[in-house]
């Protein structure tokens, strides 16, 4: 039940969706004054989520901060690798990568130069609606097609999402034997993994990756141009915060 009013509560979420109701709902009011006021809200609203040096400057405090080689210890049993970076193309039977693949780039690039010893991959059902579809298997597949030796590939196949990610990690692991472990996700993911792994009873060193923020920009089109890419990133930190608070009251965290 938690998982799937979670999905619904995510849709509501949407800065697009507050917008487009803001439009629709002045396009049927009657009342002039409260049209006006209800298309200007909806250009405030806009202006506002799509402006990149606003959305910086508040992912800078939220992300972990990136870590250096010199910061990680000198190797790692496990790098847990969170997915939720692909969707698969049935038509062409391609795996397709998002922005978050960054996790499994990094991954593979801590493999190489040797900071961590197996990559473990957590992640079932790539949506909702497609449950034969399995992240991880498709990621360990994608591996070993790249040169990865398939006993170095170890993968979790029924999270649904990041509490999951930790549980079902936790239970594999038992039968392993391990002495230290390497998170790997996304900057602004890192805040909720680390507290879900820690829960489950894992300590993990952490890897931030694929951030959104950088230094600060001064230049007129960062402070003043509306960018719809920073619309979209908008949508998926506030669905973290939203991540944080219901698992916070679901005691997940």
């Amino acid at each position: 039940m938690f998982y799937i009013l979670s999905k619904i509560v995510g849709l509501l979420i949407n800065p697009l969706i507050w917008i487009l109701a803001l439009l629709i709902i002045a396009l049927l009011a009657k009342n002039k004054n409260l049209k006006r006021k209800l298309y200007l809200s909806a250009i405030v609203v806009t202006l506002l989520f799509s402006n990149s040096f606003l959305f910086n400057e508040v992912l800078y405090k939220w992300e972990n901060k990136g870590v250096s080689y010199e910061e990680l210890k000198p190797c790692y049993d496990y790098g847990i690798v969170l997915s939720g970076m692909l969707w698969y193309d049935s038509e062409t039977q391609r795996t397709n990568f998002s922005n978050s693949a960054d996790r499994i780039w990094q991954a593979v690039h801590l493999y190489h130069e040797g900071k961590i010893e197996k990559i473990l991959i957590t992640g079932g059902a790539a949506s909702f609606f497609e449950k034969d579809t399995i992240e991880s298997v498709l990621l360990k597949n994608f591996l070993i097609d790249i040169g990865i030796p398939e006993e170095h590939v170890i993968t979790e196949e029924r999270a649904r999402n990041t509490y999951e990610n930790a549980i079902f990690t936790a239970e594999l692991l038992k039968t392993e034997t391990y002495n230290n472990l390497l998170l790997i996700t996304s900057a602004s993911h890192m805040r909720r993994s680390k507290k879900c792994f820690k829960k489950a009873g894992l300590v993990c060193d952490v890897y931030p990756v694929d951030h959104y923020s950088g230094a600060r920009r001064y230049n007129f089109e960062h402070l003043f141009v509306p960018n719809t890419q920073t619309l979209f990133n908008w949508n998926a930190f506030i669905h973290e915060i939203f991540g944080m608070i219901s698992y916070k009251l679901a005691g997940y965290i």
